[in-house]
């Protein structure tokens, strides 16, 4: 995409790999065709850009460049392919599922500043562009989106991306800022799976 620095260019063809690698692990619990197994895929993948692009009043990421189209696409193949011959954990798409969620938070925080965006909106427009997709995949595969309770997700991302915006301001390099707050999101996730971090959960009172 133009406009967008190496790095943050080359975190939005890893994000589409790794988020349509856990799109087909999930899916792989259920008996879907190879069809659907792209489709969860390409869901997981390019939703949240997707989505960040229109709200944003921006020609679709994937549109403007079929980098994203084409890696995610064998991304998902490759992954369904090794999937049948080789017995993978039932929960292994929580890894690449937590890595997507922090290289997509931080690319798509990254496009929202560069298109001229508010710091709050350029914050929720990085936690939407990283959610968004695996709540598409969710959906697609009968699941509760992971997003909407259990361990830590949304909350991660959102604190990366203020993390990202905070950190130039410090005099920090964008480039290293990124690097940063995409650890600090896949570090959160992660140790919330771990250790069953979550956030107050909503119960009526009887």
């Amino acid at each position: 995409m133009q406009g967008i620095e190496p790095l943050i260019y080359g975190l939005g063809l890893a994000g589409a790999a790794v988020n349509a690698a856990s799109g087909v692990l999930e899916a792989g619990r259920k008996p879907f065709d190879l069809f659907g197994m792209v489709v969860v895929a390409l869901a997981a993948a390019l939703g949240g850009g997707s989505l960040r692009d229109m709200l944003l009043d921006r020609t679709v990421f994937w549109i403007a460049d079929q980098a994203y189209l084409i890696t995610a696409l064998v991304a998902g193949v490759v992954t369904f392919l090794l999937a049948r011959r080789v017995r993978l954990p039932a929960q292994l798409f929580l890894l690449p599922d937590a890595i997507g969620l922090s290289l997509f938070t931080v690319v798509g925080t990254s496009v929202a500043l560069a298109h001229g965006a508010p710091w709050l909106v350029a914050s929720l427009m990085g936690v939407v562009t990283g959610v968004f997709g695996g709540i598409l995949r969710d959906v697609l595969c009968n699941e509760a989106p992971v997003v909407f309770g259990g361990t830590l997700y949304g909350s991660a991302a959102w604190l990366g991306a203020l993390v990202l915006i905070a950190l130039p301001e410090a005099g920090v390099g964008h480039d290293v800022a990124a690097l940063a707050a995409g650890g600090v999101i896949c570090t959160i996730r992660l140790l919330s799976i771990r250790f069953k971090w979550h956030l107050p959960i909503y119960s009526v009172r009887r």
